[in-house]
């Protein structure tokens, strides 16, 4: 007989884990931020589907609609539906920008990030800003990443064009100057393949997580990245060192069909979420359409990982990130 847990047994194991979403943009139709009742109900869903604890991501967007977002979302991380809300933008890298809206796009802006923490406080919660996702090679990084460690919010190198000696020598100063290991984000994607003349960030990212110096997110969703890339990953670095993130979008939960991210069209079909392009051919991802459970199940169905392993990635190192 074999000792292979069947998938219901996983998936009990799995609804018994308090796993933690570091990097989610909503459910069911809803985006997070754009509303009070739809965040809810997104926030709810993905609750229902294992996570228990919740980070609410807001893509880029112009300041007026990011403070909305964030007055939006900080009821939400008061009551603990949100256990706090990530600012994907809009600092990051036009060559890499993924499904961000270019038009948005921009250097660091140090009066916008006191404009959020103070819209946080005044909605009545003073640390909703956990994370905050850029990319290092934008002028006034340096300056940005003092800012937000005055007001404890992780800085997150991704959607990064720079190459492999500015991305290492960011994360070692995050590390200086916040006291703790930075965040990677959705390593892999946003940024350039690997390659061995140019590692770029991929490279940087999985030296520093080898030696203990970051968490890298891995999106391990069947489509964003390949089974023996994230088991590459899981025997490089370990799973201490990374944070499994579902990076869901509105659709997870419904299914195929015509939706939006930020201010960009997306069409879902077979369950991948992509950009629509001008002249209608798919574009790039857009998010992901699996919660954080279906990402675990999918480690140690597909990938083979050890059950053990996948719920440390998934639940114990991103929980180390909120309360580090």
């Amino acid at each position: 007989m074999s000792d292979t847990p069947t998938e219901a047994v996983v998936l009990e194991r799995v609804e018994r884990v308090d796993l933690v979403d570091l990097h989610c943009h909503g459910a069911l139709g809803h985006e997070f931020g754009h509303d009070a009742g739809g965040s809810a109900a997104a926030a709810g869903y993905h609750h229902a589907a294992g996570v228990g604890t919740l980070v609410g991501s807001l893509v880029s967007g112009y300041p007026d609609t990011l403070v909305g977002q964030v007055a939006t979302l900080a009821p939400l991380v008061a009551s603990g539906e949100l256990a706090g809300i990530h600012l994907e933008g809009p600092f990051l890298s036009e060559e890499r920008r993924g499904a961000h809206d270019p038009s948005a796009l921009t250097d660091p802006d140090l009066e916008l990030v006191e404009t959020l923490v103070a819209t946080a406080s005044d909605s009545g919660a003073p640390n909703a800003l956990v994370q905050w996702t850029f990319a290092p090679e934008r002028p006034g990084a340096d300056a940005f990443v003092s800012a937000l460690a005055r007001h404890g919010i992780l800085p997150a190198v991704g959607h990064t064009d720079a190459d492999a000696s500015t991305v290492s020598t960011m994360l070692a100063t995050i590390a200086d100057t916040c006291g703790r290991p930075p965040l990677v984000t959705h390593l892999f994607n946003g940024m350039p393949p690997f390659h061995h003349r140019a590692g770029g960030p991929v490279a940087a990212a999985l030296a520093a997580a080898g030696r203990g110096d970051c968490v890298v997110e891995l999106i391990a969703d069947g489509v964003h990245l390949a089974p023996d890339v994230v088991r590459m990953v899981f025997e490089t670095v370990g799973p201490e060192r990374i944070a499994l993130v579902s990076d869901a979008m509105a659709a997870t939960g419904l299914g195929d069909g015509a939706y939006r991210i930020g201010s960009l069209d997306v069409a879902v079909a077979d369950g991948v979420a992509r950009l629509v392009s001008p002249d209608g051919e798919p574009g790039s991802i857009a998010g992901s359409t699996s919660t954080l459970a279906d990402c675990v199940r999918w480690c140690i169905d597909v990938v083979g990982l050890p059950e053990s392993d996948v719920i440390t990635a998934a639940s114990t190192t991103p929980r180390t990130v909120l309360t580090s």
